[in-house]
């Protein structure tokens, strides 16, 4: 074997070494996509279990608003059953939305707004809603990172080659959420 043989053989020692180099570098940023998902994951749980409670405290006294109850237990089964990233984006909105008016619907029943359950647990969804948007901005962040990373030159390729998928954004599917508060004095 003479020069040409030993530098053909470095070459690909190289090339291996770069092929390796930027695989690992895919699953570790396809790994950091999946824990940033299941950060949003263990917040809707929260959310989700959170509901039950909130309807049996406000069964009490909102017994001429069965329908509004009804729409919310409806969404809150629709946002567990669905399945992909853009069928809970959608699925989690109409469930805002539905707790949005429950919550103003709720503003009728003087006594209702004084019970200190409903109070804490008015509360604890504020706290989770804060918590599933700062877990859904990290999520966002990582699918960015991930999405650039297969996309790019020369890392496409290798994505290419082993098959790693672009991944989906989580994002607002509600109008009303998306629009910014209004205050006014």
């Amino acid at each position: 074997m003479g020069k040409i043989g030993l530098i053909l053989i470095g070459v690909g020692v190289l090339f291996l070494f770069w092929v390796i180099g930027i695989f690992n570098a895919l699953v570790r940023l396809r790994n950091q996509v999946k824990n940033a998902w299941s950060q949003i994951d263990v917040q809707l749980k929260r959310r989700h279990d959170l509901i039950p409670n909130l309807i049996e405290t406000t069964k009490g006294y909102m017994k001429h608003e069965r329908e509004t109850l009804e729409k919310v237990t409806a969404a809150r089964t629709a946002a567990m059953s669905a399945q992909s990233v853009g069928e809970k984006a959608q699925a989690e909105g109409m469930l805002s939305g539905v707790l949005g008016r429950l919550f103003a619907v709720a503003e009728q029943y003087p006594d209702l707004k004084a019970n200190q359950n409903f109070l804490a647990l008015q509360e604890e969804l504020t706290s989770t809603e804060n918590k599933i948007a700062f877990a859904r901005q990290g999520y966002n962040d990582q699918v960015l990172f991930y999405n650039n990373k297969i996309q790019m030159f020369p890392s496409n390729i290798i994505a290419g080659m082993f098959g790693f998928a672009q991944q989906e954004f989580f994002e607002i599917q509600d109008q009303a959420e998306k629009a910014l508060p209004k205050v006014a004095f």
